[in-house]
């Protein structure tokens, strides 16, 4: 799952919290409250501060049309954000400001905790959003993961909804906005080819790729079907039509206009991507880690301390990968032995990986079969959880395949939080691009993973907390939230469910998954492993398809550090609850567990850490 860049204008302006926490000095002050103020006078200091946090929050958002269509505002409808490196200096300027204000506004040690923690993770988020800039003509613009060229398309067909005539309008206005966009980020891609930045050979294909199929079709060819962004706007103005918002006549007038934006604008700026990655794609190379670039090995380090939220190294990394990836297949073995496979492990990983009876048929029928169950499997689980759980999301929660448009490129699973306004569900989007790689034993993990109680769980409560500022509930840690979405694939083994060996097999195949995560990421990036090598690893050692595992490989390279996140998040997480229930004893409630792990959005795992010891120390005390 990965939080849309938009989000990355609002770091205070950048306000995505992630990384360990703050050491600072009003930090430190922070956690020790001066008896001498009184309770109630903290809590109208902390108002006001969120007040401030509100308006710097609100700031924000002005600046970027995107976040605020993904927060469900129409404020600057027909704008897309600025993405020049003018404007990423600026807001880098807005920020070390806001901090400045907000150190001289206020005093950590007169505020309530949560005000207090507040305090400490906006300091933070200034010391990652300046680690961040730091690095960020590293960061590949055009990639198959999250590139600008199918992030665009996606963003108008499911961000931009049209419900009046000056949606439509607006919408037409972002597709003649696609031009100069998509143009600033054509102009850093250059730049940082220029500095020796570049993505692998390999990445080059898939976003030619993606940006032809958004030229696949009407108006760009005489093809008898539309193309991707002219089928999204012709399905919302039919709709406006049919609920007589709009005339006939008008309906045909916007019609018009965009197949004209399409063709002057949209056109010529895909036409000036291909041009430029085809050109490119001569100067690429096969060297795939982060290693091959300027002063790779410290944009690595930095990257695994953002991601991880620790000061793991890439050594230390890498051992504890290889001991989950023993312990793990232990596990499995157990369960080859129960099923009566006669084998190795390995024979048991190539036969779940080919028989036919692990995946349903790559046809309509079987792809519409997958996306049922697994809505049956998330609606069962919500039956479950007030055993588990105290609060739970508001928003609703859908279940649908990832479009065609993006499907051959998109990862295995991604999750979409909900538009605050409740105008959007969040949904699970499950790729069945090629339904072997969506084999049945791993489907219902994967909807605890991306649904309930996982993603869909943690970032829609997360985003209804109350008192909190926006910035916490809209912020994002990598560890933290992908750490929870391990953590609700093991929890429903504990609550009864994988019933079946071979879904338990599942939920076992993609936490060794996540183990090997640890292994492939650091080789590639600190070990200097080949694309190959760590595809080989991945097809040793897991039993998950060819396919899977080269979009996996593939989806590591161009997002270093990321994926080592998951498994030490989880890890942390299952760490502080087995400690809780060794100092409890038979007072430890695992609903209440839960509510100190989700009751303060997303945090650095040393925080979380502070949290839940400080709720142990306060049961024993009584």
């Amino acid at each position: 799952m990965r939080l849309h860049t938009a989000f990355a204008a609002l770091a205070l302006a950048g306000l995505t919290a992630c990384g360990q926490p703050s050491t600072s000095p009003q930090a430190d002050k922070s956690e020790t409250n001066s008896p001498e103020i009184s309770q109630a006078d903290r809590e109208a200091e902390t108002a006001r501060l969120n007040e401030w946090f509100e308006v710097k929050f609100n700031e924000a958002v002005a600046r970027s049309p995107m976040t605020a269509t993904f927060l469900g505002s129409r404020e600057g409808y027909d704008k897309w954000d600025d993405v020049s490196m003018e404007a990423q200096d600026r807001e880098m300027d807005i920020q070390r400001l806001n901090v400045a204000e907000m150190r001289q506004e206020f005093d950590p040690a007169k505020l309530t905790d949560q005000g207090a923690l507040s305090f400490r993770l906006a300091e933070y988020n200034l010391e990652q959003a300046e680690r961040a800039n730091k690095w960020r003509s590293h960061n590949y613009t055009f990639n198959q993961m999250f590139g600008v060229q199918s992030r665009i398309p996606s963003f108008l067909v499911a961000q931009h909804k049209v419900i009046s005539k000056d949606d439509a309008e607006a919408y037409i206005a972002r597709l003649v906005g696609i031009e100069a966009y998509l143009g600033q980020h054509l102009t850093n891609t250059r730049a940082a080819a220029g500095n020796g930045i570049r993505p692998p050979l390999f990445v080059y294909d898939y976003v030619l790729s993606d940006a032809r199929n958004v030229l696949s079709g009407e108006p760009f060819s005489a093809e008898r079907i539309d193309s991707p962004l002219l089928a999204d706007f012709k399905g919302k103005i039919d709709a406006l039509l049919i609920s007589e918002t709009i005339t006939e006549e008008e309906h045909d007038d916007l019609l018009a206009r965009a197949i004209t934006a399409l063709n002057d604008h949209v056109g010529p700026a895909y036409d000036g991507l291909i041009a430029y990655m085809e050109a490119d794609r001569e100067s690429a190379t096969t060297d795939d880690g982060a290693w091959k670039l300027p002063n790779g090995d410290n944009y690595y380090a930095d990257r695994l301390a953002q991601m991880t939220t620790t000061d793991m190294s890439a050594d230390e990394i890498h051992d504890l990968g290889l001991a989950e990836v023993a312990r793990i297949h232990g596990e499995m073995e157990a369960i080859m032995v129960e099923v009566g496979f006669e084998g190795t492990l390995q024979d048991f990983f190539e036969f779940t990986r080919t028989d036919e009876q692990f995946f349903y048929p790559n046809t309509p029928e079987g792809k519409e079969r997958y996306l049922n169950e697994a809505t049956d499997m998330i609606n069962i689980m919500e039956e479950a959880l007030p055993a588990y759980f105290k609060t739970f999301p508001q928003a609703s929660l859908e279940v649908k395949a990832v479009e065609p448009f993006r499907e051959k490129s998109a990862g295995k699973a991604f999750y979409q939080r909900p538009a605050p306004d409740g105008s959007r569900p969040g949904v699970y989007y499950a790729n069945l691009y090629r339904m072997q790689d969506m084999p049945i034993y791993q489907m219902e993990a994967l909807a605890y993973h991306e649904g309930i109680p996982g993603h869909h769980m943690q970032l829609a409560i997360s985003q209804e907390l109350q008192g909190l500022p926006k910035f916490r509930k809209f912020g994002g840690v990598t560890a933290y939230t992908e750490g929870w979405g391990l953590y609700s694939e093991f929890l429903p083994k504990e609550m009864g469910f994988y019933t079946d060996p071979m879904s338990d097999y599942g939920r076992l195949a993609m936490e060794l998954w996540r183990a090997a995560r640890l292994v492939v990421d650091t080789g590639l990036h600190d070990k200097q492993w080949t694309r190959e090598e760590a595809i080989q690893y991945l097809l040793d050692n897991t039993p998950n398809p060819e396919g899977d595992c080269i979009k996996a490989i593939e989806r590591y390279i161009v997002m270093p550090g990321q994926a080592t996140a998951y498994k030490i998040g989880m890890n942390k997480i299952i760490e502080l609850r087995e400690e809780a229930k060794a100092e409890l004893g038979e007072a430890f409630d695992i609903r209440d567990f839960h509510e100190i792990v989700l009751k303060d959005g997303p945090v650095p795992l040393a925080i979380l850490e502070e949290n839940v010891k400080a709720w142990t120390a306060s049961i024993k005390a009584g």
